[in-house]
């Protein structure tokens, strides 16, 4: 199983990133994977979105490859959408499953949407309301691959790759 390191925040996570790039032993394969935070662009890839993300304007590192970076597209809560059981059992009785829309493909789901729908399902759980932070890794760890790789491509790409590394 490959070695998972939280970055922190998102500049934080591409120094992190970058760093590893440069100490990398010939058995490792960093990769950078973050939320994409705005819609991607059809045909675009996780380089270019970076790139041109004004917030981000992201180069890619001389070291790194092409195929070295993946987004959660919006973010990564797109991804526990994709698994509603894990959410039931995560936040018990106080889930709403009913306040998730039935959408036809979460990856063109913008991030504001999917708080807040994570926000009305998680009304009545008080202090264990989603927020992101902890329950935002516990859920990571819970959910199914199979089940976001099934709806969510940018997840499959991710997956693939660490399949045939």
């Amino acid at each position: 199983m490959p070695a998972i390191i939280r970055g922190g925040g998102r500049n934080q996570t591409f120094d992190a990133y970058k760093r590893a790039l440069q100490i990398r032993k010939a058995d490792e394969l960093p990769l950078l994977l973050v939320d994409s935070e705005d819609l991607v662009a059809e045909g675009c890839d996780a380089w270019k979105h970076l790139k041109s993300r004004k917030a981000d304007n992201w180069e890619k590192p001389p070291q790194a490859g092409d195929q070295d970076a993946y987004l959660m597209i919006t973010c990564m809560e797109t991804w526990f959408l994709a698994d509603r059981e894990a959410l039931q059992k995560y936040f018990h009785d106080c889930w709403r499953d009913s306040a998730i829309p039935k959408w036809a493909n979460l990856e063109e789901i913008p991030k504001e949407s999917v708080f807040q729908a994570l926000s009305k399902a998680t009304a009545d759980c008080g202090k264990k309301a989603y927020s992101k932070g902890k329950a935002a890794f516990d859920l990571l760890k819970a959910i199914d691959p199979s089940k976001v790789e099934s709806v969510c491509p940018s997840a499959k790409k991710l997956l693939d790759r660490l399949r045939n590394k």
